[in-house]
């Protein structure tokens, strides 16, 4: 996600805490770097030039000359504009007084609307909330079956019916009135293009519900054409907000940083992969620090806390304290951690993560390679992996379809994972400050993104 444009910031400021001072001369050849990274990234170049005549009339002022050196204050400075950029302040959602809160989609067809769907059925499950997903896209084939596949996968009712879409919102909406549900989120079809019998059916349709919240849902990965496309829906319909799906494809982040200045209306969530899981409420802070590099804690924490199982976190901590954390603990661990997200995705959330890490290319299948290896062996060779001799590992080798050299690396690195375990070097991490870093944490000298962003509820 933002790769290229966390590459090129990485660079700037690489090159700006090299220098003692800043005089205009290297302020306006900063300001010119960055004008250059936004074009790259497919920023709209009103946005570009906006965001950079902000950025300039605060460092040319008094601000370079407060407690921070120069080059810690303009990098400050880049960050809050570029918040600011995104939008400020998260999306704040109110429900009705009166439930049910209808909830309506629209967009292009390919934008991932029905997934978007979905995902936003799950995030409000998640909000103690019982949504009903309404299938009004009767136009491409098999849609309101795509839906119904997702519903059972989120745990969320569906309806739909072969009837005019809006006949099918408006009963939908009573539907769900009749069965007590609190939410009503519709899925509207869309085309390969703006249209005006496009536009037509989705008036009908909010017409008929008259939504709450009119959510416009775009591809990120279509850059400025996003923008544009945004910008035409916003002309036709009352527009509430945007969803930006597929954001972890767009290297660049064109439409994320142009969306919101360009259309006038917030984005109010993203999907970072294919999975209804993959959606989260966008907080333009943490973005931004994400695209400068410098983590994002927040989401990291609200990730693990909706995936982790705390029972079996206590338990393995538990073991570990004990000296007796086994493979069977490990694998237990592993699929904790692929609950939240792709491995290099979690990385990138991480502050003080080197670019060379940042950029190092993270295969999620190891991680499969390594469970079908300990599924494979017994529950005593989990338990004590010292008693594998040779013709154990032959055998673990050819029930998880690995080679012995696979099975005797990970033994390896088990065994120095034990070792450093015992020593209490996790720990550190896991709970207590350890090392430099942690120190200037404790004594306020390093700032972690921890500041609250605000909440949808």
């Amino acid at each position: 996600m933002f790769d290229t444009l966390t590459e090129r910031f990485d660079g700037i400021f690489k090159r700006l805490r090299g220098r003692g001072r800043l005089g205009d001369a290297e302020v306006a050849e900063v300001l010119r770097d960055i004008r250059v990274a936004l074009l790259e990234a497919d920023v709209n170049i009103e946005v570009v030039r906006d965001l950079v005549e902000r950025i300039r009339a605060r460092c040319v002022g008094a601000e370079l000359s407060k407690s921070l050196t120069p080059a810690q204050q303009v990098v400050k400075i880049v960050d809050q504009e570029l918040t600011s950029t995104l939008g400020g302040e998260p999306f704040r959602l109110a429900y009705a007084s009166r439930p049910p809160t209808v909830v309506l989609l629209a967009g292009l067809q390919g934008a991932g609307k029905t997934t978007a769907a979905a995902a936003l059925a799950l995030w409000f499950k998640r909000q103690g909330r019982h949504p009903l997903l309404v299938g009004a896209d009767l136009q491409r084939p098999a849609a309101v079956e795509q839906l119904r596949v997702l519903g059972r996968e989120v745990g969320a009712a569906v309806f739909s019916e072969p009837a005019l879409p809006e006949v099918v919102a408006r009963r939908g909406v009573e539907e769900a009135v009749r069965v007590g549900r609190d939410v009503v989120v519709v899925d509207t079809a869309g085309r390969l293009a703006v249209d005006t019998e496009l536009m037509d059916e989705v008036r009908r349709v909010a017409e008929a519900t008259k939504p709450h919240y009119t959510f416009f849902v775009v591809d990120a990965m279509t850059g400025q054409d996003a923008v544009r496309t945004a910008t035409a829906f916003a002309s036709a319909l009352a527009l509430d907000g945007v969803i930006l799906t597929k954001l972890d494809g767009d290297a660049r982040g064109g439409a994320a940083l142009s969306v919101r200045h360009v259309v006038g209306k917030p984005i109010a969530f993203v999907s970072n992969g294919e999975r209804p899981d993959a959606f989260e409420q966008f907080h333009p802070e943490r973005m931004a620090s994400r695209i400068l590099g410098m983590g994002d804690v927040l989401t990291l924490i609200e990730r693990a806390e909706q995936e982790y199982d705390a029972e079996v976190a206590e338990k393995a901590m538990a073991r570990l304290r004990a000296g007796r954390f086994t493979l069977e603990d490990f694998l237990e661990q592993l699929q904790q951690v692929k609950r939240m997200g792709p491995l290099k995705g979690i990385l990138g959330m991480l502050p003080g993560m080197p670019k060379e890490v940042r950029d190092a290319e993270i295969d999620d299948r190891e991680v499969a390679r390594v469970e079908a290896i300990i599924r494979s062996m017994t529950p005593g060779e989990r338990d004590d992996p010292s008693i594998i001799n040779g013709s154990r590992r032959m055998r673990i080798a050819s029930g998880s379809g690995r080679t012995p050299a696979e099975v005797n690396s990970l033994l390896r690195q088990f065994k120095e994972m034990q070792r450093l375990m015992r020593s209490g070097g996790p720990l550190g991490v896991m709970g207590r400050p350890a090392g430099r870093k942690a120190k200037q944490v404790k004594r306020g000298r390093v700032t972690p993104p921890l500041k609250d962003a605000g909440s949808l509820r």
